[in-house]
């Protein structure tokens, strides 16, 4: 049973105290008081977010972070703005793994020389450079950087080391570029959601199956957006150090800002495993906390679980899909069928049905979610003995660090994996983002990895091309290999799980990990590949704005995998020019020209240093200077270009291409109902776009031209609304758009055209 509370709850003696009428004569029955603001100064979040904050004012947080991270499809682009902005050195560690390009299969040379650019910056600079198939990001951090009380900052949205007493956020690179420029992480304090866990999983439940519980009952609801997570109460004590990491790194798919947990001596003995044994501390809440809400688990009631495509939310018992295949099946297709957006593509999962059964034709077991060690275990005592079958189903497995593979090999969980028919593979997150283990046109693929969002899996929608992924427990992923790909939850099976002991290899890292930490060395080069270039420039907001609306996205929630795809567009990520090429190509093949287009009497202004030409009859003057009021407006003042419409554009990655490569393109704003994530909006703002909000249907549809007269001045003045003119085949149409709240530094950000102008003006 999972049960969301409709109002915030006291905790107090380990137990939840709803707040409402009786709420102050049970808190007073232990000595405490009904005080909301008190006590949410008692929660976990707030002592660490308070350790962190420089502002003096824990309504208005200045953050600045313990330790950051990247990959090597974040990194170059973070220190290149940096770099372009002043950085000298690297004032806090920051690590630079590479388990996302790590196959180094397209584009040549491009890859690794995106690997040894990292290489020469953690020398130059002072960082730590994980080598490809050491590690994906999160396991190295959490085996290594993670810490009770801690805040990790870092360029990829599943930063989550909330199990570990590390309050992690997941932003766009250029938050981090704020961080190694000594500037600081503002954000309004946000509210406080416990998840109170109890009682303990049956045998064959996973950390996925809890996972997909919670996502599916708060996502669509967004009771807990840009919230913070704390997971407290007496079942966590049931639940290993990793089992609860696999819970925790999902909560990204909540839309959740973060997470923290209590810990406990199952934490103090993970550390001392790992060789840090004074990383440790114990946090909990203390009685009387106040939370703003309460997400009720009772871990004895979540079933093996299925996320159909294509989201997280969109999550089922396997149980109940079995009983009701037919008419779930129909229900997914057409949910993905609007969401795909394409008629050319034939999205079917019914014709899998054989027998009355579902037949998968893939399962994966990888990444930060899946590729852990007791995941692993399990999985190799489900399958120990039999065979995953000769026919179309296969089954990958990467161990998620080289540590855990060697202790896989050791205790032979590797061997009855590999002798059952699995492939054991290093550790890479491709399958998560679409760079590995793609299935074949029409193929359903579950996968215990992150996310199941269109192309996750590798598929090429704008080549007709159409494969899908279903998010499911590592377990339950074993079940169905034993059973030759027929969808079977592991508590269909009677297994004896074996729980061997991990011992960790930390020689590993210091045989291959370079730490340049604290000992950066200036007079060292940066190794530059062909493909890695400079951001183009970006010009300060003008004073006036006439865009054309060259993306116009009416589904319910657009992902910034559609806004730009991964998988094969991963190893352009250093070439802001070369990646805008690939900007909504599965959801908009249209728009990269219609952008260019808009974008030229822009660049004309730009090289003309005033003004753009106005005798050309086709040159948006004529018409701006045709709406009433405006007959004498000066054409040096306007900025052209392009803007994206989405209903509620951002959810997913907090890669800050989704944002910079509409920019690249000319495009100055994104109007939405709302921004699915804080991290998108704040990659719109550093990219200097405007995030627009606008209240119910736009007055304008697709490649119509919108006026915002004044928006500079706007900006600067703090204007809370803001007059704008759509210019429609029913004539000239005024409406209304507000930027929502913007602190100080966000709205000169803005002005100064993006954050490389905002830094630069400074030196």
């Amino acid at each position: 049973m999972i049960k969301l509370y409709e109002t915030g709850a006291y905790y107090a003696g380990g137990k939840l105290i709803p707040d409402d009428e009786n709420a102050a004569g049970a808190l007073a029955a232990r000595g405490l008081t009904a005080d909301r603001e008190a006590g949410a100064k008692k929660t976990i979040a707030w002592s660490i977010l308070e350790a962190h904050n420089t502002s003096g004012n824990m309504d208005e947080l200045k953050i600045k972070f313990d330790a950051m991270a990247s990959h090597d499809i974040t990194y170059v682009g973070i220190i290149q703005t940096a770099r372009a902005s002043g950085l000298e050195r690297f004032p806090l560690p920051y690590v630079l793994t590479n388990c996302h390009n790590s196959l180094c299969a397209v584009g040549g040379t491009i890859n690794e020389d995106d690997h040894m650019f990292g290489l020469s910056a953690a020398k130059k600079y002072g960082g730590i450079y994980v080598p490809a198939h050491q590690a994906v990001i999160h396991q190295y951090m959490r085996e290594m950087m993670s810490g009770c009380g801690k805040m990790i900052l870092g360029s990829d949205s599943h930063t989550r080391y909330g199990a570990l007493g590390t309050m992690a956020v997941g932003e766009g690179g250029p938050e981090l570029v704020k961080q190694l420029l000594n500037r600081t992480y503002d954000i309004k304090r946000p509210q406080v959601v416990a998840v109170y866990l109890t009682g303990r999983p049956h045998p064959g439940v996973g950390p996925q199956d809890v996972a997909l519980a919670i996502i599916g009952a708060v996502f669509k609801r967004g009771y807990v957006k840009n919230k913070v997570m704390e997971f407290i109460g007496d079942g966590i004590a049931s639940l290993g150090v990793e089992y609860r990491s696999g819970i925790d790194v999902m909560t990204t798919e909540t839309t959740c800002l973060s997470s923290i947990w209590e810990t406990d001596g199952q934490v103090s003995d993970y550390f001392a495993l790992h060789g840090r044994p004074e990383a440790y501390k114990r946090l909990a809440p203390r009685d009387g906390a106040y939370y703003d809400g309460v997400v009720y688990v009772d871990l004895a009631t979540v079933k093996p679980m299925i996320a159909m495509p294509f989201h997280p939310s969109n999550a089922y018992e396997i149980d109940e899909l079995n009983a009701n295949l037919m008419d779930i099946l129909a229900q997914v297709e057409e949910d993905g069928a609007r969401a795909l957006d394409n008629p050319s593509l034939k999205f079917t999962l019914r014709d899998k049905v054989k027998d009355g059964r579902l037949v998968v034709d893939q399962g994966v077991i990888a990444g930060c979610a899946g590729g852990t060690y007791d995941n692993i275990c399990d999985a190799a005592d489900i399958l120990a003995g039999h065979s995953i079958g000769v026919d179309e189903f296969a089954l990958s497995v990467y161990p998620s660090s080289q540590p855990v593979y060697i202790s896989l090999v050791e205790n032979g969980a590797a061997a009855k994996l590999m002798q059952a028919g699995a492939t054991m593979r290093t550790a890479f997150c491709g399958p998560c983002f679409g760079a590995g283990d793609v299935p074949a046109n029409g193929g359903l693929s579950i996968r215990h990895s992150t996310r199941n969002f269109p192309n996750r899996e590798g598929s090429k929608p704008g080549n007709g091309q159409i494969a899908s992924v279903a998010l499911m427990d590592a377990r339950s992923i074993a079940a169905t290999a034993r059973n030759g790909g027929v969808l079977t939850p592991a508590t269909d099976l009677d297994t004896a799980f074996t729980k061997p002991v991990y011992m960790f290899h930390g020689e590993v890292y210091k045989n291959r990990v370079y730490d340049g930490w604290g000992k950066p060395e200036p007079e060292l080069p940066l190794k530059f590949g062909p493909n890695i270039a400079d951001w183009p420039q970006m010009s300060p907001l003008t004073e006036h704005l006439f865009l054309e609306a060259d993306a116009y996205i009416t589904d319910p929630v657009t992902t910034t995998d559609e806004l730009i795809p991964s998988g094969e567009t991963s190893s352009y990520r250093s070439n802001p020019l070369k990646l805008a090429e690939f900007t909504l190509s599965r959801k908009d093949p249209a728009y990269v020209e219609r952008a260019k287009a808009s974008q030229k009497w822009e660049k004309l202004r730009l090289e003309k240093g005033t003004s753009f030409d106005d005798s050309d009859p086709s040159c948006p003057i004529h018409v701006i200077r045709s709406i009433e009021g405006f007959a004498d407006i000066d054409s040096g003042t306007i900025g052209c270009g392009s803007l994206v419409y989405a209903v509620k554009p951002g959810d997913g990655s907090a890669r800050e291409q989704a944002a910079s490569c509409q920019k690249v393109l000319g495009g100055w704003a994104n109007i939405a109902r709302e921004y699915a994530t804080k991290r998108y909006r704040s990659n719109l703002i550093n990219w200097g776009m405007l995030p627009f909000l606008i209240d119910g249907e736009p007055p304008f549809e697709k490649y119509d031209n919108i006026f915002i007269p004044y928006i500079r001045r706007a900006v600067a003045e703090k204007r809370a609304s803001i007059t704008a003119y759509a210019l429609t085949k029913d004539g000239v149409r005024p409406f209304e758009l507000t930027l929502g709240d913007l602190t100080d530094d966000e709205r000169a950000i803005i002005l100064a055209g993006c954050l490389i102008n905002y830094y630069r003006a400074q030196k």
